[in-house]
């Protein structure tokens, strides 16, 4: 058994890893490039949202979601790339294909991130495309959020962990808030 964890991590490092693993799937998988912007915390989300939203569980001494979101476009765009193949509107081929990309995004992040954390496991990746939708965590706590490009296209990272003991509902059925990775 290995031993490891500090069982904290900066929330710089989170950024890093997001920006790491985003970058060497879409040049890897997709053949894309894109181009980082400035990490920052999101500590409500946006009301209102158009295009493909994605999300995977992670669970162990830490346990949260990550998300990729993007317009519909570019998930397209995205898709086409991935499938090598022309396709031009949001159907069940790109859901699939913005739910396996997330899937080894995120589980790029949770790999390099089991370093500090523990060992942690995925969800299956659940996919959302629609119009004029808001989409938020019952939890209460921030999101690391890491913006990329390419061209006029724009996709967002995020990711919200927090330790496994502080993720149960308490006494009057609120959860405490959390501090999301220092």
């Amino acid at each position: 058994m290995r031993e490891h964890m500090a069982n904290t991590i900066e929330q710089e490092q989170v950024s890093d890893i997001i920006r790491r693993a985003t970058e060497e799937v879409f040049t890897t998988m997709i053949g894309m490039s894109i181009t980082v912007g400035a990490a920052y915390v999101e500590q409500t989300p946006p009301e209102h949202f158009d295009g493909v939203v994605s999300f995977i569980g992670l669970a162990g001494d830490w346990a949260g979601t990550g998300s990729l979101c993007c317009s519909s476009e570019f998930a397209c765009r995205i898709s086409s790339s991935f499938l090598m193949t022309k396709i031009e509107v949001v159907d069940e081929q790109v859901l699939d294909a913005v739910g396996e990309l997330t899937n080894m995004v995120i589980g790029n992040v949770k790999n390099e991130m089991e370093a500090h954390l523990g060992p942690m496991g995925l969800s299956i990746p659940t996919v959302i495309h629609g119009r004029n939708f808001a989409a938020r965590s019952l939890g209460r706590d921030a999101w690391t959020v890491v913006p990329f490009s390419s061209g006029d296209d724009r996709l967002q990272v995020k990711l919200c962990l927090t330790p496994k003991e502080r993720t149960s509902v308490h006494e009057h059925g609120v959860r405490p808030k959390a501090f999301i990775l220092a």
